[in-house]
């Protein structure tokens, strides 16, 4: 069970999507990052612009490390964005500031999707944690109680990636009007904001379909034993 070359036919296509989608991502990043934004304002100063038009207060702006690192912390209300996007003036820096501006804006709406995402966070982080152990523990000791239970657990890891995806897309739908809402972009930057931006989301379907496919193989697994 340890090397099954029937998981590796089945986890195929999410690998060769995550590959794709990493390889579009960072592409897109790396061209848009070169070409400067008709603002030619910092994705820090984007940041801001779009916080203060839309009324969000107490949010703080924070350089953090990394690349393609940056988050909104919805806890904290910290909105953390990387080295690469903080201090420069490119139309990728306003995509992808304007992306995690657009999950304070649905903190602030208390987007349904949001909310159900941070209140099953805790438990899908602990059901991807412990549901590998619990699996291959009921497979070794035979229990289907066991191996049944774990992949309940992991499952709320699958829910968890998918309420992801209308978190994500709509995060950039709000990015894109604000930037065009507030001029902040023109007509050709919202062509470089759109590519870096929906090649990221991509990244998330890849997790999503890869989360599936797991759950699918551990259920097809527990059903052969049965």
């Amino acid at each position: 069970m340890f090397f099954d070359p029937f998981y590796l036919l089945l986890m195929a296509p999410a690998l060769l999507l995550s590959i794709w989608a990493q390889f579009k991502v960072k592409g897109a990043f790396s061209r848009f990052s070169k070409v400067r934004s008709s603002s030619g304002l910092t994705g820090a100063q984007v940041a801001q612009a779009i916080l203060d038009a839309n009324g969000v207060n107490g949010v703080r702006i924070e350089p953090t490390g990394g690349v393609l690192t940056d988050h909104y912390d919805p806890a904290r209300k910290v909105l953390r964005l990387s080295e690469a996007v903080f201090g420069e003036r490119s139309v990728a820096a306003a995509g992808i500031a304007a992306h995690e501006v657009g999950h304070a804006l649905q903190h602030k709406a208390a987007y349904s999707p949001l909310v159900l995402r941070q209140t099953l966070a805790p438990a899908a982080i602990a059901g991807s944690n412990l549901s590998y152990l619990i699996i291959i523990v009921g497979f070794l000791m035979t229990s289907s109680t066991l191996i049944w239970a774990g992949i309940g657990l992991f499952s709320l890891a699958v829910v968890f990636t998918l309420i992801t995806l209308p978190v994500e897309f709509d995060a950039s739908r709000r990015a894109k009007a604000a930037l065009q809402n507030l001029g902040l972009v023109s007509n050709s930057d919202r062509a470089g904001v759109a590519a870096v931006l929906d090649a990221a989301a991509m990244t998330y379907v890849a997790a999503a379909v890869s989360a599936i496919l797991t759950l699918l193989y551990w259920v097809l697994r527990a059903q052969s034993r049965d």
